[in-house]
């Protein structure tokens, strides 16, 4: 009976060297960070992904507002500045004021010449006189008229007995001499007549001449009111308010200085009446409609992050608004994708310690879906 043979152990393994066991350990490292970072660059391109397809974004967007410039509408000095540069103003509050006295001294010249003029105009001056002169001429003119009726009846008299004469002298039952004085009288009465209508004619005219120096004084006492109006209108020019709320910017004007009328003063920027001015690429215009929310990130305000509604898309791209439009037509094209200015209504902001102020760039996200 044979025996079997004894097993053999296995020779013990080569020892591993710490350089080899810190290779491995560096390179499931290096593969694990390569592994994270492939997973999260998936995961980031598709959200990326998604969200592109339910947004239309742009960074090309800037907050924007009223800005509005303040001019002088009278030339002049500059007497006293009420305000400072950044301070808030509300509508109507005085922001500098312009020397008056050349103003008020058109305004006095303006009350004296105005009150003349109603001296003029009242009973006592031209206008009463032309008054009286028009009651005058009216019942002079009423007297003549009558004088015209009774001359027309006498004449239409005068012809009814004539052709009565004529009748009888042909019968030979008056005497020639008889006709001869009918007729006389026709002729007298026609040129009384005549007499009485030149003398209602003067009198007619007499009235319209009254009737003119009359509405003659009315006329200057009116422009006299309307000088002495523009006066009054001219010396409130001198004080210089803001036109609505908002903060006082870019003051231009020192006291002392000499303005001229329609020159820039100074600027009021409203901060109340905000909105977002965002330039969509035209291949985004398919998606964009009026209403839809959309919210924006505002890089002065790290974390702020806003919102709105779309309220109204350009009717053109704004390279048509630029100063020197672009001339395809010279044959020197090149295409270029154009952007659409799309305002946005603001719906709330980052807090009123962080204000919206216009010029502030944002980046705008519309969500399309």
């Amino acid at each position: 009976m044979s025996t079997a043979a004894p097993l053999e152990a296995p020779p013990p393994s080569a020892p591993t060297s710490p350089a080899a066991a810190r290779g491995a350990t560096r390179q499931r490292i290096v593969l694990g960070i390569v592994g994270v970072a492939a997973i999260a660059g998936i995961a980031a391109g598709v959200r990326s992904w998604s969200f592109g397809r339910t947004h239309a974004s742009t960074d090309n967007a800037q907050v924007d507002g009223h800005i509005i410039p303040v001019v002088s509408r009278v030339g002049g000095f500059v007497a006293d500045i009420r305000v400072r540069e950044n301070e808030r103003v509300k509508a109507g509050d005085t922001l500098l004021v312009l020397d008056d006295s050349e103003f008020r001294v058109r305004l006095a010249q303006a009350d004296a010449d105005l009150e003349a003029a109603r001296a003029v105009a009242g009973s006592k001056g031209i206008a009463g006189q032309s008054e009286t002169v028009v009651r005058s001429a009216t019942s002079q003119r009423a007297s003549v008229e009558a004088q015209v009726a009774a001359a027309r009846a006498n004449l239409q008299k005068a012809q009814a007995d004539l052709g009565r004469m004529q009748e009888l002298v042909a019968k030979q039952i008056v005497s020639r001499q008889q006709l001869d004085a009918a007729e006389l009288a026709v002729r007298a009465s026609t040129a009384n007549l005549e007499s009485a209508e030149r003398q209602a004619a003067g009198a007619s005219a007499g009235v319209e001449n009254a009737q003119v120096g009359t509405r003659l004084a009315r006329a200057r006492l009116a422009s006299a009111q309307a000088v002495r109006d523009n006066a009054a209108l001219q010396l409130t020019y001198t004080r210089i308010v803001a036109p609505r709320d908002g903060y006082v910017s870019r003051k231009q004007v020192e006291a002392g200085q000499l303005v001229q009328a329609g020159q820039p003063v100074l600027t009021v920027v409203d901060d109340q009446d905000t909105w977002v001015s965002a330039n969509f690429k035209e291949t985004q215009l398919a998606s964009l409609r009026v209403g839809q929310p959309a919210d924006f990130d505002v890089d002065a305000y790290e974390g702020c992050v806003a919102t709105g509604r779309v309220e109204s898309l350009s009717a053109a791209t704004g390279a048509r608004f630029a100063l020197i439009p672009p001339d395809n037509a010279t044959g020197n094209f090149t295409k270029v994708v154009q952007r659409v200015p799309v305002r946005i209504a603001i719906t709330t902001g980052c807090g009123p310690d962080r204000p919206l102020r216009p010029g502030m760039s944002v980046t705008v996200h519309v969500k399309t879906r």
